[in-house]
């Protein structure tokens, strides 16, 4: 028997190194190389890595001349799902999701595999859950377990035979970290298992035009577990995030090669499982009764429509040599520069204050639109001047004061006009071509312009 390799991965970025290491010397992370076995070299073992996923009866042949109706999308059946996915799943592709624990990954994949199992042959496979457990979570949701197949298994060579026999359209493994694949000699969980348990199950995906959806575990920083390259060899990479203590989970992608990865899908955490949320401006826009300071509404542009949020901001004198600067949701670099352009061009010293911003809802906003309603809530809240309830602001502010254009500006607009928001304040060159019944719209070009309408 030939003797096994040994080889050193780092877990951040997958370089491999012939010894050990303190520091990985192509990312710069320290403690992160951990050893690596590869299996033996067989005599016929090279065979499956030639060609696409191991197939070796290719040919080349034109772009245009590929049938993109022999492998159609297929929902699953939840169209917040289907939305981060790009519209559906693809036949062959391996589909990697990740989250918290308790954040309802395996619920919501349970679910969607319920209602495909009416329509299509599934595949559930638990190795985390006793096969009873299974049944008594799809009982308590009320799902139709009738014509769902589970299999309790952890060995990936096992798996993949069961699904040549039953030859289903879509496979579940819950969880990565759990499987093994015999060639490989260390423990379940480590880089080596995970490693070749996922390219195993993506190959088997793409001999087979079977979608795989792998579940996978996050870190304590909210990363997934593992070798970078297991997010490298699937096709498309979800995390649904989520409180603990909350009600509403937000899935988005971060790797998608079938559509774009800013989409976003909103699910409610219910005593029946996860429901869709098809408006959710109206659960991040669910405002308090009455007029208060530091609060204002803007409209973000998540993937292919528009979502309403409510941006509060709390500014104090502060006690401390050294004024605090918190951030929840925003990027709390980006808040510093805004404070110190809100200082040069708005003539507002906050340098003594405590700033604190927060996104309501949970929220995690990283695109520049929301800048002109930081702003504008910071000096509502240091002034204790409350903004207009009907007033929807939005655009980037530059370091020289301006009031930069985003995109989609028209529609945000009739998004907030939809909610009865009857003013706004945004770009000048995202004034509307055409009056929005019911909106008065002020363009600006400065933020001293924005600070006089306060």
């Amino acid at each position: 028997m030939a003797k096994a390799k040994i080889a050193y991965v780092c877990s951040d970025c997958g370089g491999e190194f012939p010894r050990w290491q303190g520091q990985c010397s192509e990312c710069g992370a320290w403690n992160t190389i951990s050893e690596f076995r590869v299996a033996p070299k067989q005599s016929s073992a090279g065979a499956k890595y030639v060609g696409y996923a191991g197939q070796v009866e290719n040919k080349v042949q034109t772009l245009s001349n590929i049938d993109l109706q022999a492998l159609p999308r297929f929902s699953s059946g939840y169209k917040e799902l289907d939305r981060v996915l790009g519209g559906g799943i693809v036949p062959g592709s391996a589909i990697l999701i990740g989250g918290s624990p308790g954040a309802g990954k395996s619920t919501l994949l349970l679910q969607t595999m319920c209602y495909l199992a009416q329509h299509m042959t599934t595949l559930y496979v638990t190795g985390e859950e006793s096969l009873q457990q299974v049944a008594m979570r799809a009982h308590r949701l009320g799902l139709p377990s009738d014509k769902l197949n589970v299999l309790a298994e952890t060995n990936v060579e096992t798996i993949c035979t069961h699904a040549v026999n039953l030859k289903p359209a879509i496979i579940v493994v819950d969880s990565i970290q759990v499987m093994h694949v015999l060639d490989v000699q260390s423990a379940p969980g480590s880089v080596s298992q995970v490693r070749e348990g996922a390219a195993y199950l993506t190959r088997f995906a793409k001999q087979n035009n079977v979608a795989v959806v792998l579940v996978g575990h996050v870190t304590k920083d909210g990363s997934l577990a593992g070798p970078k390259v297991l997010e490298h060899c699937i096709d498309a990479s979800v995390m649904l995030d989520g409180d603990e203590d909350g009600r509403y989970r937000t899935l988005r992608g971060t790797k998608n090669r079938f559509g774009a990865v800013n989409e976003l899908g909103v699910f409610a955490m219910t005593d029946k499982g996860l429901k869709e949320v098809t408006n959710p401006s109206a659960i991040f826009l669910n405002r308090a009764e009455g007029d208060s300071s530091g609060s204002s509404v803007t409209v973000l542009w998540e993937g292919t429509r528009p979502l309403l949020v409510e941006i509060q901001a709390l500014v104090d004198a502060s006690q401390m040599g050294n004024p605090r600067r918190i951030a929840v949701g925003l990027d709390q670099n980006r808040l510093a520069m805004l404070l110190a352009v809100l200082h040069r061009h708005g003539g507002l010293m906050l340098g003594d204050q405590d700033v604190f911003v927060n996104v309501v809802g949970g929220v995690k906003v990283s695109e520049t639109s929301v800048d002109l309603a930081l702003l504008l809530a910071m000096v509502s809240s240091f002034r204790d001047q409350p903004l207009d309830r009907e007033l929807v602001v939005f655009g980037e502010v530059g370091l020289a004061g301006e009031i930069r254009p985003v995109p989609s500006g028209q529609e945000r607009l009739r998004e907030a006009a939809k909610h009865g928001f009857k003013k706004a304040i945004v770009p000048k060159a995202n004034m509307p071509k055409d009056a929005i019944p019911g909106m008065k719209v002020i363009g600006i070009a400065r933020l001293s312009e924005a600070l006089e309408h306060l």
